[in-house]
């Protein structure tokens, strides 16, 4: 695989985390107006009618010029089943998670997403994990669980357990969708978006949530689709040449930026705590990322 292409590869995920890094404070905003379980289903909904609306109107490839990807076959259809069902369960564990915890905390807790994907690379699909990834790992870990401990319950917080149950539900996600890389990643987050958000939506409604006002509605089906939508299609994309532990570590920048525009909404203060879990995140962030950015994809 060429520098430029691997190049290019590495940029289709950074920017799925500069848009995925939107999704938490804006959603904490929200759902100042908006039950939690409602937010998810709007966000995937607003992901899923924005990419069939610029597909439909053939607005967008994600590379011009390059072909989009192959077509859905029979037997994708375990991975695309698995992929939308924990799709249904991550933004409503996130949301519930979201609504009890600060938008910083969250944000950096989305990196448990890395070990979860790391993990199940390694476990489910070979994918190697070298020493230094795993020494990274077990630094994002830490960071979690110092994120997660509630000193004055002696216990650890229910929003950041639902936040890392979210993590841990996208991680096998991830590798789902990693087998689904060489499709055309629009077809694939119009999937995932109309299929995940339908599945959210009937939870809220069973749920009795009240519907939105429509200025609510609106901005949150815009978030969804920039955030999920527009970040998820190039999430795919990095995939296919990078594999999904290796896409999950240039994607690791998103809970940074999250929190940066966190602070800047809300300035909550800085706790010792946090400032410790932050160093031990970049630390961890940066051991897991691969030295060789044009190293080839490892082995599926």
């Amino acid at each position: 695989m060429g520098s430029g292409r691997t190049g290019r590869s590495v940029a289709f995920a950074l920017a799925a985390a500069a848009l995925y890094a939107l999704s938490t404070p804006f959603s904490k905003v929200l759902l100042a107006d908006i039950a939690p379980n409602m937010m998810a289903a709007l966000l995937y909904l607003g992901a899923g009618a924005g990419m069939t609306a610029l597909s439909l109107a053939d607005g967008v490839r994600v590379e011009r010029g390059e072909a989009r990807g192959r077509s859905l076959e029979r037997a994708d259809v375990p991975y695309v089943a698995a992929m939308v069902t924990l799709d249904v369960a991550a933004p409503l564990l996130l949301m519930a998670g979201l609504s009890l915890s600060s938008a910083e905390s969250v944000s950096l807790l989305n990196n448990f997403e890395i070990v979860a994907t790391a993990l199940v690379a390694r476990l489910a699909f070979g994918e190697r994990v070298g020493a230094r990834a795993a020494i990274g790992i077990g630094a994002i870990s830490l960071a979690c669980f110092l994120l997660s401990w509630d000193a004055g319950a002696w216990g650890f917080s229910a929003g950041s357990l639902l936040t890392l149950a979210a993590c841990l539900c996208w991680g096998i996600e991830n590798n789902c969708t990693n087998r689904l890389s060489d499709c055309d990643p629009v077809k694939v987050v119009v999937i995932k978006g109309w299929g995940s958000g339908a599945g959210a939506l009937a939870v809220a409604l069973c749920a009795g949530d009240a519907l939105p006002t429509l200025v609510n509605a609106g901005l949150a089906l815009l978030l969804g689709f920039v955030s999920y939508g527009l970040s998820i299609a190039c999430y795919v994309r990095a995939q296919r040449d990078l594999g999904a532990a290796r896409t999950s570590a240039f994607y690791a920048v998103n809970p940074f930026i999250g929190s940066a525009l966190a602070f800047a909404l809300f300035r909550t203060p800085l706790a010792p705590t946090f400032v410790l879990a932050l160093v031990l995140m970049a630390v961890g962030t940066w051991l897991v990322a691969p030295r060789d950015p044009s190293a080839s994809r490892p082995p599926a």
